[in-house]
């Protein structure tokens, strides 16, 4: 059964159907062959069950909001606050794209969106600053994985639903591995500056600073209204995303003026065709994993790999390269949807802490989208930049061993997620 709904996804694939054609496909057959006694409906049932849940409506918002500002004058000035107090040390412009990838991360939640916004913008400058093409493309598509990590994350909302985990709690969990992310880059960075010898910016004077504070006060305010609000028990995760959409509307429609009505009614279409594939491969995912948990092939895939019994580090090795590898050629929501009824019996047997997983797999997500051959932020790239796919590639691997060097150190201290999920929730 397992190797008949590989071949029918492989063979969909090849003939170049959209990914959710496969995971229906490969369900349905399965389902028809091996259990005809059963009805149908109950596939159907379970992709209405998949997208029922409440937490999944701050997907869509969490969309909306980040292209609303993605339109907008937030990046811009975020970008500005970020170069006034840092562009004057050496390395000093590269450790701001940092940065800024991590403040606008946290304010839209998409790495493809933190490359258009924070590239478009900081690219140029730092080719006029004398950094190497392939240095800065590298670092600006590796940055913005800090938009999965740092909340919101719609990748940790869907494992959150399909785990049953607290979005929460997750959410809170993605700070500590983002920050000790920030640090390794910038650290590169300088490093890599001084190496060079990139020449620094101008030092801005106080005015100049206080000026781009206030400037970047109001969309400063995202990150406050998402994590300060959850932290706070003020409101939950779906709740803290319809917020956030209303305040992008305010502040790009009202304060800044930068969109009109009509650039609302363009992005809201936008987002209703993006949330459209998101959630019929959400609802094809929970059929497919619906049957692959009820003809136990989870279990027979473990047992087959000499999982069972496995200790911690083994487990969370297995779960690391699984959805490294996975990223690194399919979706990452289809790669979530896939792998994680798949590992969670394992997970639960060596008792790991499902808050932990979930970030160690947003953070193999987040490597995989800048990863060849298909990682979306290298593509979002070669388009945005009009650059070769080879071009792109050349400068991410001081990254990627940098984002590497984050995992083992997860999981050989837990506590680096844990620990602001801890103080916050327990």
């Amino acid at each position: 059964m397992t190797l008949m709904m590989l071949g029918v996804m492989l063979v969909l694939l090849l003939a170049g159907f959209p990914m959710m054609m496969p995971l229906l496909c490969a369900a349905v057959l399965a389902f028809a062959i091996y259990y005809p006694d059963l009805s149908l409906q109950l596939v159907i049932q379970q992709m209405i069950g998949g997208v029922k849940p409440s937490a999944l409506i701050a997907v869509p918002m969490f969309i909306l909001a980040a292209d609303i500002i993605t339109r907008g004058h937030s990046a811009d000035r975020l970008v500005d606050v970020v170069m006034r107090f840092m562009g004057h040390i050496r390395g000093g412009l590269a450790v701001s794209v940092t940065t800024a990838c991590a403040m606008f991360g946290a304010v839209c939640g998409s790495t493809q969106a933190t490359v258009v916004a924070i590239g478009g913008a900081m690219r140029p400058r730092m080719l006029k600053a004398g950094y190497n093409d392939s240095f800065s493309i590298g670092l600006i598509i590796n940055a913005a994985d800090l938009a999965y990590l740092i909340p919101p994350s719609i990748g940790m909302i869907i494992y959150g639903v399909i785990s049953g985990t607290s979005i929460s709690e997750l959410f809170i969990a993605g700070l500590g591995p983002g920050l000790l992310i920030i640090v390794l880059f910038s650290m590169y960075c300088i490093w890599y500056a001084r190496r060079h010898n990139i020449p620094v910016e101008p030092k801005a004077n106080w005015s100049q600073r206080l000026t781009a504070l206030r400037r970047a006060m109001w969309p400063a305010g995202f990150p406050l209204i998402v994590v300060g609000g959850i932290y706070g028990g003020i409101f939950s995760p779906t709740e803290a995303a319809a917020i956030c959409v209303l305040y992008a509307l305010i502040l790009e429609l009202c304060i800044f003026r930068s969109i009109n009505l009509k650039d609302v009614a363009d992005i809201a279409l936008s987002t209703g065709a993006v949330t459209s594939v998101v959630f019929i491969l959400i609802a094809a995912g929970a059929a497919f994993s619906w049957v692959l948990s009820y003809a136990q092939i989870p279990q027979q895939i473990i047992a087959s790999l000499g999982l069972e019994g496995a200790g911690v580090i083994t487990t969370l090795i297995a779960i690391n390269i699984a959805f490294f590898v996975g990223c690194m050629f399919v979706d990452s929501i289809v790669v979530i949807l896939i792998l994680v009824p798949i590992f969670a019996p394992l997970v639960k047997a060596t008792g790991l802490d499902p808050v932990l997983v979930g970030v160690m797999i947003t953070l193999q997500v987040a490597i995989g989208a800048a990863t060849p051959p298909f990682g979306c932020n290298i593509f979002t790239a070669v388009a945005v930049f009009r650059r070769p796919f080879v071009e792109v590639i050349r400068g991410i691997h001081p990254f990627l061993i940098i984002l590497f060097v984050v995992t083992v150190l997860m999981m050989a201290f837990p506590e680096i997620a844990l620990w602001p999920r801890d103080l916050a929730f327990r």
